[in-house]
């Protein structure tokens, strides 16, 4: 488990904890599970009415996949039969057949994938995170905390297509200054951050740029002050001083116990960089980019309480569905440059016939390895899988350049507005198409 990110380790540990309890309610240990077992397990999972919290089939096959490799470990190490029973089945060529579990749910929808419009997003996150009203206006009478802080979040899942961990794990001194003349900036995730341990560039397009500049100016700053006037910085245990910021994204720091060392940004973790500070005028200031408001930096896994409460608003206003998750941030991400793609390259090479795009697709390369390079996806295979039809580029930087100026917003609109899983702004035709013209 140590070659997995903690997201996975907390989503393995929930899942073999479930099933350490059911065992115990049964009166049996683990080492003695047997099929039967999980055949119940699967029951009280998905079905049993004494359960008030049952789960789709796609969640419990994450359970079912936990308990194999649980007991594939248990069976080399330690001679434990293993309940989980696997069978072969028939696959397409050339693989021929492979092995599923034979307790597993049949039902899963693996690509049930959803997404947002940019006008269908920019209207959850002014009524969820920005206490908006369904006239599209400012509730004067809203008491929302940490609204700024939340829109600026979310607009950069939106606009950039990180994961929700790997976004939260950003420094302010990993962040460009604004620079009007560019519509958007090459950035480095760190490969401590980045899932797999690989680490790439994302682009952030300037719009969500100036959103979080405004909250570390405004929010954010108001936090780190409170912070000192409490001196809760200095209390912070295991805190490590940047003392220099050196160009090749290498960093020199000192310890509580004085020590100074050389460490590379690329190498520190979610968890040690929130134990980075500065010595500003006012005394010890976080790195962290995302701050509670009582000016420590925030848990990633407090997002999901973010966006838990924003849809509970959402529903609380009649509109039933209208939900969002970080996930389905990084699913509209890729489409949103999937349907810019596609009709730009349609309309850039329709010229050419098929022979020549054929040319034109070895020179240059699939379209399907430009979106596995903007998501961070290590295969191509899992882009291909879970999200879209295949459209052809040149490369990231040319596609973001030629779509500037170019009214995308309508654009989606207009393309996906009758699709069954893509959420349009659901008020657009309440509030008539002066309104809709107004977000855009």
């Amino acid at each position: 488990m140590t070659s997995r990110d903690p997201d996975t380790w907390r989503k393995y540990a929930y899942a073999l904890g479930l099933w350490l309890n059911f065992l115990a309610m049964r009166g049996q240990g683990w080492q003695q599970a047997v099929p039967a077992d999980v055949e119940a397990f699967k029951f009280w999972r998905m079905a049993d009415p004494a359960n008030p919290q049952r789960v789709a089939a796609g969640t419990l096959k994450g359970d079912l996949v936990t308990l194999n490799v649980f007991y594939d470990w248990a069976a080399r190490h330690h001679a434990v039969a293993s309940p989980v029973e696997m069978r072969e089945v028939r696959a397409p060529a050339p693989r021929g057949s492979v092995e599923e579990i034979a307790a597993g749910p049949v039902g899963i929808r693996s690509r049930d994938v959803k997404w947002f419009t940019p006008a269908g997003y920019r209207r959850w996150r002014d009524l969820g995170l920005r206490g908006f009203g369904l006239d599209g206006l400012e509730n004067p009478r809203w008491r929302g905390r940490g609204e700024q802080r939340d829109a600026a979040f979310a607009d950069g899942l939106f606009e950039t297509g990180l994961r929700l961990s790997e976004w939260a794990s950003v420094l302010d001194i990993e962040l460009p200054g604004d620079d009007p003349d560019r519509a958007f900036t090459t950035r480095w995730l760190a490969d401590a951050c980045a899932k797999g341990g690989l680490g790439r560039r994302y682009w952030l397009p300037r719009s969500a740029l100036l959103g979080v500049l405004s909250y570390s100016e405004g929010a954010r700053a108001r936090a780190v002050r409170r912070a000192q006037r409490h001196d809760r910085y200095a209390a912070a245990p295991g805190r490590l001083v940047v003392e220099r910021v050196h160009a090749n994204r290498r960093l020199t720091v000192r310890d509580a116990c004085g020590i100074v060392s050389s460490v590379s940004l690329d190498t520190l973790d979610p968890q040690v960089r929130q134990r980075l500070f500065r010595e500003g005028e006012a005394g010890l200031e976080p790195l962290a980019l995302w701050l509670n408001e009582d000016g420590l930096p925030r848990d990633p896994h407090g997002w999901q309480h973010t966006f838990t409460t924003a849809n509970a608003r959402i529903a609380a206003h009649g509109l039933e569905g209208f939900s969002c998750s970080a996930h389905r941030l990084r699913h509209s991400f890729a489409l949103r440059w999937y349907s810019v793609g596609k009709l730009l390259y349609d309309a850039r090479f329709a010229h050419l016939d098929r022979e020549e795009l054929r040319d034109f697709r070895v020179q240059f390369g699939d379209t399907w390895q430009l979106v596995q390079t903007m998501l961070g996806h290590r295969s191509v295979t899992t882009t291909m899988d879970v999200y879209l039809e295949p459209f052809r580029h040149l490369d990231v930087e040319l596609l973001l350049e030629q779509t500037v100026g170019v009214p995308v917003a309508a654009l989606l609109e207009q393309v996906w507005h009758q699709h069954p899983k893509v959420a349009v702004d659901p008020l657009a035709s309440r509030t008539g198409p002066g309104f809709a013209e107004m977000l855009r």
